[in-house]
């Protein structure tokens, strides 16, 4: 057991004095000038912006508060707009001379007040429309508007307050509107909301930052596109600014309006006052300088102390991955856990090389004890039918049959005792399940019938004993009556693939097998009875796995009209 050594020499405590000592004093100072000169900065720039804001928005306001004021003002004095309500005593000239001067005096107003586009009237009586033609919209959208407004005083009027400038949003366009009623007369004047920001065009909120417009609930009116790319949400709480956006930070600034349902925003890139900082960057490129430095002292000490220790480890680490079990790594004095660790492993693979050799012998032992006793589970089954064939013959003292049976089941059983090898010549079984195909035949004359088609080439290939003997036999047993011959045949071809294979196809012209024994095959489930029925063929199955380690396939189907049918494919072996 390895002694253990002062806490002082461990990699853990190397590693936080080393940070500490060289990277700690760094990143304090970094942390405090970066946090103070960047909120200071910022608060700066905050305060600057949202006074300007409280400047545009108030001036925007005393526009909105001074048209609304004339509009209101307009229907109480204004008695001109008596010719517009409902009276039918009202003469015709009367009425075009009002409309007239009504036209001239809001055309008037209209550039008094330029924060507005237009002034209109509206007499529900007349369902005539009086606005002023003083916008800055194209014709397109001024005609659009004027529809819209017809519209709006025809069916809907009572959708918006009244005397109250209300977000109107006609197509892709947002306006605020307002209008007063009086008797059946409406008097109103709407702004186009792109119109309110013109100012801010030309101030300096950086490559990034823009002002934009927002409904009191804060859903953006403008810039839509903008705040989804950056991800910018509006509603992010702040008393003087807020900090909003994914990607590049913004510093958020809103001034909610006095007269409309909407806020004035403005939105600075935190880089952009970042910019601004020169000490701070100064600051910052000292310890942009000193990190370099630290960085290169840290590599050289981690390397040493760190890294190298670990390569090692992985380098052998993947060698014994490789199978390399001689490996071992060198016991150096560098840390405390590296002793340990390197000890370990070279203890560790020691370990698995004697435990490899161990279970690697016990493994393959109990393979062979098993492939053994599976392919000798056949013997018995057979050799006790053959004496029950012979006892039957003798009954009929048919001398002559007797001897050509003895002699078919003296060379059955000759291969029989020399299969206790794991492989034969495809020849030699292919001459004993004729053997044992002809016992059968001696025994029921007329009753079987097979042929077997397989090219000369492949003789001489190698594969396990009494595979091709075991499923005939299977097929006789079960397929066998007395009434209709039954027909077996069995075709072997070579095939190749990514490698060349032999395919043998055993089938006969019985029944078929029934569906349990079909889901017993597929769930490679044992199949044996009380007196030992069937287990021939889950024999064959185990045996392939077990010699070929599952590059060995063998499938069991029922084809309709031919009856049971086994399909094997293993690779071929020669010698």
């Amino acid at each position: 057991m390895l002694p253990i050594k002062p806490f002082f020499n461990s990699l853990m405590f190397k590693l936080f004095l080393y940070v500490i000592l060289i990277i700690g004093p760094l990143i304090f100072v970094h942390i405090v000038y970066n946090y103070y000169a960047v909120d200071v900065t910022r608060n700066q720039v905050a305060q600057s912006n949202k006074n300007m804001l409280n400047i545009y928005m108030d001036q925007i306001d005393r526009s909105l508060d001074g048209a609304s004021k004339y509009i209101f003002q307009m229907t109480q004095n204004n008695t001109d707009l008596f010719y517009l309500q409902n009276n039918e005593t009202v003469d015709p000239n009367d009425y075009v001379l009002a409309k007239t001067r009504l036209f001239n005096v809001i055309t008037y107003q209209s550039y008094l007040y330029t924060a507005i586009d237009s002034i209109f009237i509206y007499s529900t009586a007349k369902k005539d429309l009086i606005i002023t033609g003083n916008s800055t919209d194209t014709f397109l959208d001024y005609f659009k508007v004027k529809d819209k407004i017809r519209q709006l005083l025809e069916t809907n009027a009572n959708m918006m307050p009244k005397g109250k400038w209300n977000i109107w949003k006609v197509g892709n366009q947002n306006y605020l509107l307002q209008y007063v009623e009086v008797d059946g007369v409406y008097v109103g004047a709407w702004v186009n909301m792109d119109k309110l920001i013109t100012p801010f065009k030309y101030i300096d909120f950086g490559e990034n930052g823009r002002a934009l417009l927002a409904t009191s609930d804060l859903t953006p009116i403008t810039n839509m596109k903008f705040l989804n790319e950056e991800k910018i949400n509006l509603t992010v709480k702040g008393q003087k600014y807020a900090i909003s956006g994914k990607g590049d930070r913004f510093v958020l600034m809103k001034e909610k309006s006095t007269q409309g349902d909407f806020y004035l925003i403005a939105l600075i890139p935190e880089i952009e006052i970042l910019e601004k900082l020169p000490y701070l960057q100064r600051i910052s490129s000292i310890i942009s300088i000193g990190a370099v430095l630290f960085l290169f002292l840290f590599i050289f000490t981690m390397r040493k102390v760190f890294l190298q220790p670990i390569k090692q480890i992985v380098t052998a680490m993947k060698k014994l991955r490789g199978g390399d079990l001689e490996v071992r790594l060198p016991i150096r004095r560098i840390s405390t856990e590296f002793e340990v660790m390197n000890g370990t492993f070279n203890h560790m693979v020691s370990e698995i090389e004697n435990l490899k050799i161990n279970v690697y012998e016990e493994q393959l032992n109990l393979k062979r004890a098993e492939l053994k006793h599976l392919q000798l589970q056949i013997n018995p089954h057979f050799f006790l039918n053959s004496l029950n064939i012979i006892y039957n013959l003798a009954t009929f003292k048919d001398y002559a049959t007797i001897q050509e049976m003895a002699k078919c089941l003296a060379n059955y059983f000759r291969f029989m005792f020399r299969s206790n090898s794991y492989f034969v010549n495809l020849e030699d079984e292919i001459n004993h399940t004729e053997n044992y195909v002809k016992i059968q035949q001696l025994r029921f004359p007329e009753a079987i019938n097979y042929s077997i088609k397989t090219p000369q080439e492949l003789l001489k290939c190698k594969l396990p004993p009494l595979v091709i003997q075991t499923i005939v036999e299977n097929s006789i047993k079960h397929a066998f009556n007395l009434d209709d011959p039954i027909e077996i045949t069995i075709d072997i071809k070579k095939v190749v693939d990514v490698n060349s294979f032999l395919d043998i196809k055993i089938q006969d012209s019985g029944e078929g097998f029934p569906e349990e024994i079909l889901q017993s095959l597929k769930m490679d489930e044992p199949i044996t009875t009380e007196d030992g029925e069937r287990i021939g063929l889950w024999n064959v199955k185990c045996r392939l796995n077990l010699i070929y380690q599952g590059n060995a396939n063998i499938h069991f189907t029922n084809e309709e009209g031919k009856g049971a049918t086994v399909h094997i494919r293993i690779p071929i072996y020669t010698i």
